[in-house]
């Protein structure tokens, strides 16, 4: 299934946050997973875990 573009967006932008965040390895891994998911939606996981980990992903830069 599709992402619409609002939930796609978000999970670039965590991605985006999360090599700012975690510089190394750990960065980039999020980075990809999050940017994977973007780009082939639901077909990946559906359980969840992709959309809490964008979530803390933001979270952490709010609380920077």
């Amino acid at each position: 299934m599709t992402l619409q573009f609002h939930e796609s967006a978000r999970l670039r932008t965590a991605a985006l946050q999360a090599r700012r965040s975690y510089p190394g390895p750990l960065g980039e891994l999020v980075s990809r997973e999050l940017t994977a998911y973007a780009d082939f939606g639901y077909r990946l996981s559906n359980d969840g875990l992709i959309p809490r980990l964008a979530t803390a992903v933001l979270a952490t830069r709010a609380e920077r």
